[in-house]
């Protein structure tokens, strides 16, 4: 986090923590979709924040679920337990990697619309309404609120993911616009291949890398990723929450490309038009 970011996530912790649960929930209109994360224990006593900003939007979803590994029964923060109701629902799983947040929902709900968040990140107020809002204009899309395009070299290998630009007006080839969740991502029924839940084959492949999984997952199902065009504000990082983040390893040491290519050699994924 910048040191000019820290005072905005104070100001905004502080506003959401003190809000009772009817206050953020009361009188408000819901959409059809299930919002969902995943958590760690080192997240643990600062995710009620995320929750907390998810209960505060100016439109709610039909539920909010969180997924936690089952080391974690029996030890939920009370800040976090006293969220619990009709709307918010904490589940456990047998594994911990970050890919869960849109597995197991998946499997749970696979009629329903998805929108994946983050762990970190406290969301404004109109970010749920302005998703839906563009899932409504683009309704077979996966849609997301950041993307890059993922960037290959004059000789088809994958460039390091720092020159994977962001893509806000767009991949000059669509199959490469890479959805990126912290922004949130909203997936809609059937948009996903079946081999989603190999476990197994994930682990393998990306074990550090949701977001490139759910990426392949897409292009074999031939559904299309595309940026929102309303995206609005960006959401708040946590402030302290970063202590543990996949982000260091994945951008640092250039892993996000490393996996990148295990899955498209893996499933021989190929692509036209690269620069």
């Amino acid at each position: 986090m910048k040191v000019k970011e820290i005072p905005v996530s104070l100001f905004h912790q502080a506003k959401l923590a003190w809000q009772s649960k009817e206050k953020l929930t009361s009188d408000k209109k819901q959409v059809p979709v299930i919002v969902s994360l995943a958590s760690i224990p080192s997240r643990l006593n600062i995710v009620h924040l995320t929750i907390r900003s998810l209960l505060d939007q100016d439109v709610l979803p039909e539920k909010i679920v969180l997924w936690l590994h089952n080391d974690l029964r029996g030890k939920i923060p009370k800040k976090l337990n006293g969220l619990i109701g009709d709307l918010f629902t904490i589940e456990f799983t047998d594994y911990y990697s970050s890919h869960r947040k849109l597995v197991e929902p998946l499997k749970h709900y696979p009629k329903k619309a998805i929108i994946t968040c983050d762990d970190d990140m406290m969301y404004r107020k109109n970010w749920l309404s302005k998703l839906y809002e563009a899932h409504q204009g683009h309704p077979d899309k996966i849609i997301a609120n950041q993307t890059r395009c993922i960037a290959y070299d004059e000789s088809g290998e994958p460039l390091p993911y720092r020159q994977w630009k962001p893509s806000g007006s767009g991949c000059e080839n669509p199959e490469l616009t890479l959805p990126i969740g912290a922004g949130g991502t909203f997936y809609p029924p059937n948009t996903m291949h079946e081999q989603v839940f190999d476990k197994d084959l994930f682990l393998k492949l990306v074990p550090h890398a949701d977001d490139l999984w759910f990426k392949a997952m897409g292009l074999l199902r031939n559904t299309v990723s595309i940026q929102a065009g309303n995206t609005g504000k960006d959401p708040i990082p946590i402030w302290g929450s970063q202590k543990v983040s996949l982000k260091k390893g994945n951008i640092g040491m250039d892993k996000n490309r490393t996996q990148w290519m295990a899955l498209t050699n893996h499933f021989n994924l190929k692509f036209e038009n690269i620069d």
